[in-house]
């Protein structure tokens, strides 16, 4: 399986979040092939800051897996992560992230700000634009609709 492959099983989650009125992001985290954990945002409905995809993921990935380092794994998130799922990426050791769209207001690896250029103790791989199309046509239709239904 190849990371086209994952990056689509994150855009399905997108569209999940997208159909319960939530920003469309997914991720999921893969280890050894195989995907250990899989999230969408839920910050409206659980009416919670944190709730970001790649959050989410994260916690049920270290449960799953009995620890905090997620050093052998990789994230697919559908939307560059923003600093607060960015720091919470490195913090877990995070081997790669990949991601689909940039986020031009809020993403912290490299359109906004990019964390791995700070001297912490952890600098995953990352690569952006896959299935950046897709991604970047769920999220705008998202906001499009918003706007228009307000």
């Amino acid at each position: 399986m190849d990371f086209k492959f994952f990056m689509l099983e994150a855009l399905k989650l997108a569209k999940q979040a997208k159909s319960l009125g939530e920003v469309p992001v997914g991720a999921v985290i893969v280890r050894d092939g195989e995907i250990i954990a899989k999230a969408y945002n839920t910050r409206e409905i659980d009416k919670n800051a944190l709730m970001h995809a790649e959050l989410k993921a994260i916690d049920i990935a270290c449960k799953k897996l009995g620890g905090w380092r997620l050093h052998e794994c990789d994230v697919y998130v559908t939307l560059e992560p923003c600093p607060m799922c960015a720091g919470a990426i490195i913090n877990a050791r995070v081997r790669r992230v990949f991601y689909g769209a940039k986020d031009a207001k809020a993403g912290a690896f490299g359109s906004v700000v990019n964390l791995n250029s700070y001297p912490l103790n952890h600098k995953p791989e990352v690569t952006g634009g896959v299935c950046e199309k897709e991604a970047k046509e769920l999220l705008s239709g998202f906001f499009k609709e918003l706007r228009e239904n307000n």
